[in-house]
């Protein structure tokens, strides 16, 4: 009697120690991927080519725009650059994980150089916006819809807006196509955003940590869903987004892609029921595209908006 005593509380501790340990688990998941960082702007390694483009645009007169994040009184910033000559037709630019408007020079200053005005938010919990949570594109989108109404509210009701996002900022515009947009949203450009937040994360965390997705995942979901305001298993999806979009696209991936794995391309690809283009970029990994082949990038980018936005 005393020995099997002995077992059970063996037993019992050995179950109090294994939900322990899962429970920080999945504490540490959330931390690491919904908490904004403290240290930087996602911008470790720049290349030589975007400090150049950082400090074009730091020379540049731009303007500050905000507004409230939906649904709450995070406060949001955007930069606003107006084109040199005037126009009514402006790109939407969402940045990457961890990123910001800052870090999207590059991309402002392609935009720019083919006439265009460029409004680059900084999401929540990024850049110079507030919040603390990063919603991986899902509640942003909704934030973009608002940036959209802004434009046009400032720029006129004739205005052409087309959306582009790298990243995480092509997932958001892939799941912004989704919802009920004003006619002046008139096209869409993605490069390497992923097929949904769940697909995303079950990546990183086989790849990063070598951990089976499930049960972590779902449990995670769970445990973040107060603090991210939606359950990233039931939603986050840029493909059921897709399915509704009405918009022409053209979705861009690198065909050596091991962050966003190159395979989420044709997911989000075959979700498109409206007009569609696809460009796998060769030789090129995670979010490169440009800098690996910036004068086809521009070339091809600027001509699609420009089919649909002139």
């Amino acid at each position: 009697m005393k020995k099997r005593s002995i077992l059970k509380k063996i037993a019992l501790a050995v179950i109090v120690v294994i939900v322990a340990v899962y429970a920080a688990a999945n504490a540490y998941l959330i931390n690491y991927a919904f908490v904004r960082p403290s240290d930087g702007d996602g911008n470790d390694r720049p290349s030589k080519v975007l400090v150049k483009n950082q400090k074009w645009l730091s020379k540049q007169r731009t303007y500050l725009w905000e507004q409230k994040a939906v649904g709450t009184d995070i406060k949001l910033k955007a930069v606003y650059l107006p084109a040199e000559t005037k126009t009514n037709k402006t790109i939407i630019v969402a940045h990457g994980y961890h990123g910001s408007s800052y870090n999207m020079a590059s991309y402002i200053r392609m935009f720019h150089n083919q006439g265009y005005n460029v409004l680059s938010p900084d999401d929540r919990a990024s850049g110079k916006s507030g919040g603390r949570f990063i919603t991986f594109g899902w509640k942003d989108r909704l934030d973009y819809c608002r940036w959209v109404k802004q434009v046009i509210k400032k720029n006129g009701n004739d205005s052409r807006i087309g959306l582009f996002g790298v990243s995480m900022g092509g997932a958001t515009v892939m799941m912004v196509s989704g919802e009920k947009l004003p006619k002046q949203v008139k096209a869409i450009v993605e490069d390497c955003g992923y097929s949904s937040v769940y697909d995303e994360l079950s990546t990183q965390l086989t790849d990063q940590f070598g951990l089976p997705k499930e049960p972590i995942l779902s449990t995670a979901a769970l445990f973040a869903s107060p603090f991210i305001g939606y359950n990233f298993t039931k939603e986050g999806s840029s493909v059921a987004q897709l399915r509704k979009n009405k918009r022409p696209i053209f979705l861009i991936h690198g065909d050596s892609d091991d962050f966003v794995p190159t395979s989420m391309l044709q997911k989000n690809y075959d979700a498109v029921r409206s007009t569609k283009e696809k460009w796998v970029v060769k030789n090129t990994r995670h979010a490169n595209a440009y800098y690996t082949h910036p004068k086809e990038y521009a070339r091809k980018v600027g001509k699609f908006f420009g089919k649909y936005l002139d």
